[in-house]
């Protein structure tokens, strides 16, 4: 297996995983949608992508968006996107996956990766044999503009 950075002429590669990643979050199938936000992201400078792949086929990929920590003076990643093809699950390529991104992140002097799931996400087992702590001291809210 190969973890590649995406770069905005490989969009089209993440393009159907990122999509289905949509749509296991049950939204609508959208291509084009997908593609003008992919490429925003990436005019911007917003986000990092990693794609693995197997026989360059893509079979995974993560997201990673910059912020900062005004408490430790420090910027963090958001690894906000995880998806893995299912046929290819419980095959190391999300473990391989979150590893390129923390290695990613040292790499970049960064403090550290955040993730949020849900409740009842299997992979929060992953999560915790890779080193992520699970936050007990805090809840999390969101306000929703309507």
């Amino acid at each position: 297996m190969e973890i590649k950075n995406v770069t905005p002429s490989d969009i089209e590669l993440v393009l159907p995983l990122f999509d289905a990643y949509r749509m296991f979050y049950e939204q609508s199938s959208d291509i084009e949608a997908c593609r003008r936000f992919l490429k925003e992201r990436f005019l911007n400078n917003e986000t990092v992508v990693f794609l693995a792949l197997e026989n360059d086929k893509p079979v995974g990929f993560t997201q990673l968006y910059k912020t900062f920590s005004s408490v430790s003076l420090q910027p963090f990643y958001v690894l906000n996107d995880l998806f893995v093809v299912p046929q290819f699950r419980k095959k190391g390529v999300g473990e391989a996956l979150l590893k390129h991104a923390k290695t990613f992140c040292k790499k970049q002097g960064f403090k550290g990766l955040a993730l949020e799931t849900a409740k009842d996400n299997p992979a929060q087992k992953l999560y915790e044999r890779l080193d992520w702590e699970k936050d007990e001291a805090y809840f999390h809210y969101f306000w929703k503009n309507s």
